[in-house]
Order: structure tokens, then sequence, then C-alpha cells
């Protein structure tokens, strides 16, 4: 894995519409005294942002370390799903945190980071983006008339342009981020997923798009901590909810153990689980699992 910023004469580009990430304008922007944010890395390739972040926490990093990838060759989703990202086409990191909170709070620190990618991706690239519980980012569905939109999926569906990842190690939490920005329809890991440019957005830049998410992780991040993790006070669990478009709908909900929860989204509770009434009125908590969003009817 390279270590070099990626802005360098070493991180020359062939495709002009994905230029490299500005390493030194990106570290005086967010490494800032007093901030969150203590060391970004920008790395050319590496397998999996992730793992290269466990091995830092368990090597004794402090809180604050950011690295990020232009190309991830071995990338860990939800329920060991792998994906790999075509050189400088998304935004590929993860970020480093010690928490001093209750194990019974660590479960919000994904469901936030959501929050501050929805944030950060509507203020930059101005599109519908919500989450889908747990920690999806979709874009609503482009119209038929659009050109951008993918004709391998299907028409009027609501896609994924991001994914969540977070792990513990060495005492510390590791939180994987990676959003699909630039890549094009024959790029796509699967017919519903998109990307930012696909779905319209006004602005694809990496700069802004990665200094907005951080720093909105960073605010997020800070307000849950001074709160001692309490959703409420903080104002996370409102604001995920606000964000959330999972609830209000009818879900299909396929479960860990490999059962399957029928019913609609009621809510989410003070512990990060989806409510689902179920056809009976009964309410089941959910802590895990996918989740299918019925057709919205016209």
């Amino acid at each position: 894995m390279s270590t070099g910023g990626s802005g360098d004469a070493a991180a020359a580009f062939s495709d002009l519409e994905r230029p490299p990430l500005r390493a030194a304008a990106l570290r005086r922007a967010l490494l800032v005294p007093g901030g969150l944010w203590t060391d970004l890395r920008i790395v050319e390739e590496t397998g999996s942002t992730n793992a290269d972040a466990i091995a830092a926490a368990r090597e004794g990093a402090p809180e604050g370390l950011v690295i990020v990838a232009e190309r991830q060759s071995a990338g860990r989703g939800r329920l060991g799903r792998q994906w790999e990202s075509p050189p400088r086409a998304g935004l590929a990191l993860s970020v480093l945190l010690r928490p001093d909170l209750p194990a019974a709070r660590l479960g919000w620190l994904p469901l936030l980071a959501g929050v501050a990618l929805a944030e950060a991706v509507r203020r930059v690239a101005r599109v519908d983006a919500y989450l889908k519980w747990p920690n999806d980012l979709l874009l609503k569905a482009a119209s038929s008339e659009s050109p951008g939109r993918s004709r391998r999926a299907e028409p009027g569906v609501d896609r994924k342009a991001a994914g969540i990842l977070a792990e513990a190690a060495g005492g510390a939490v590791v939180i994987g981020i990676g959003l699909n920005v630039t890549l094009r329809e024959n790029e796509l890991p699967r017919p519903d997923a998109t990307s930012l440019a696909l779905s319209g957005a006004a602005n694809t830049d990496r700069d802004p798009l990665l200094r907005a998410l951080l720093r909105a992780l960073a605010e997020w991040y800070t307000r849950f901590v001074e709160h001692a993790g309490d959703p409420e006070a903080s104002g996370v669990r409102e604001a995920y909810v606000f964000h959330c478009g999972t609830v209000g709908r009818r879900v299909r909900v396929e479960l860990p153990g490999g059962g399957v929860l029928q019913g609609a989204a009621a809510g989410v509770d003070g512990d990060g689980r989806l409510q689902v009434t179920d056809p009976f009125g009964a309410v089941h908590p959910v802590a895990a699992g996918d989740v299918v969003h019925a057709r919205l009817e016209p």
C-alpha cells in the first residue's frame, strides 16, 4: 500500500473526470487545533481501509485517524460482503474513534455516521438522499426520461450509493464509509446500486464531499460524546429518524437466523433498533437484518 499523498507527482491520473484528492489542502482544512481529526492518510490503493484502521488501532493509534483510499480492492460491507472501487471514482475511508461511552451506546455510532453522510451528500451534491436502516444511503430514483438512469435497475426503485460498516478493535471503534461518486453504469457493482453522477448530482468533486462529511461526522460525534452517548439529549436519534426513509414504509426484514419479518417500520427506538409492526399489531424491535423496502404506490 502506498502511503504517499495522492496530490503529488506519483499520483498521475489518466481520467480527467476523476482527479486525485488534494491531500495537502485537505489536511490544512481538516487537521485543525482542538479538532477531532488528528491524522489524515490518503493512500493510492489498499485492500480495505477498515482493515488498515483496525491494524492502526491495535498498534495504539490515537483517536482521530482518517484513512482514505483512492482505490479499494477488498472493501468489507455488512454481513461479510466484499466490494471494490474503481480508482478515484468514489470515497472509501475509515475513521478511528475511541469513545469513552457505555458499550450499549456504541451501536449508535454507525447510525450517527449515516446522519453525517446524508447531510454532506445533500449539502454538496444536492441530490435527494436518505438512509435505509441501519446504514445504507439511498438516492431517489431518477425519472424515466433522465439520461443518467441506469437501464439495469428497475424503474422507479431507489438505489444504494453508499454503505457504512463499524467494527470494534483494540478498545476503539472503526467506522468505514464507501460512497459511489462518479461510477458509470458499467462500473456499478450490482443492479440496485447507483452513484452521485448517475443521479444528477450538482457537484461530484470529492474534496468538498470529504470535507463536508468529516466535519459533519466530527460535529455529531462530539455532541454525542458530550451527552454521554444519549441519543435523545444529543439529538442524534431525532436527526437519524429525519433522514431515515425506512420509517413509515412497509418492509421485509431478512433476519440473521434465517427468519423473515414483514410489516410496517414504525420507528427507531432508543437503542437504534428498527421497530416493525407486524400485520397483527405486534411490535418487533430489530437489532440486525437486511431490510427491503416495499414499492411506494404512486
